[in-house]
């Protein structure tokens, strides 16, 4: 995995002090720890529903102490801004060349020389989604690595990460058992996110 401002020292020590700070200020109280032990993941990011979402993505996982790398469409990696996309833990999707993402993502998260928490949101899209999708659970299935259930929840200000679940393959109960934690949570544009 490539560097990013999480693995940059000095830049992350400061970032880190300021995202605590803007974070209090703000009023968002950031709960939780990624266990020692799960060091690979995947983040599910839900629910994702405003561009809002990255900026707090970041501060949360300054916070949280995360080494975070996240999927974004192709075009925001075009210059000018490609080289801080992928500073900031983004790695380039092209979304009409998709078909081997999970594929790809799974080797990358088990090759990976120390700790990689893989940010993924399960609707794939900040618009109104009726249904999940699953490439984050088979990413997380593929590379053997568990699932940490991340949320942001926009009214009561409080975001974190949550349990940790292991994927065992039978998708249709374990994607039913991830939505009904998620239910509890409502993003910026709740009304753009569907548990079902």
């Amino acid at each position: 995995m490539h560097r990013t401002i999480f693995t940059t020292p000095i830049v992350n020590t400061a970032l880190r002090a300021l995202s605590l700070a803007i974070l209090k200020l703000t009023g968002w109280k950031v709960e939780g720890s990624l266990p020692a032990e799960q060091s690979k993941c995947v983040l599910i990011a839900a629910p994702h529903t405003s561009n809002w979402d990255l900026p707090y993505t970041l501060m949360v996982a300054f916070a949280l102490q995360l080494n975070i790398y996240w999927m974004g469409k192709s075009q925001i990696f075009r210059w000018p801004f490609g080289g801080l996309m992928r500073w900031l833990g983004g790695i380039s999707v092209d979304r009409e060349q998709a078909s081997n993402l999970v594929t790809a993502s799974a080797a990358a998260l088990a090759a990976a020389d120390g700790p990689v928490q893989l940010v993924v949101p399960p609707e794939g899209t900040r618009s109104k989604t009726r249904y999940w999708k699953t490439g984050f659970y088979w990413i997380a299935h593929t590379a053997k690595v568990p699932i940490v259930m991340a949320y942001m929840d926009y009214p009561r200000k409080l975001s974190g990460l949550g349990p940790v679940f292991m994927p065992t393959g039978d998708v249709d109960a374990d994607m039913a058992t991830i939505k009904a934690y998620y239910s509890q949570y409502k993003g910026k544009n709740w009304q753009q996110f569907d548990h079902q």
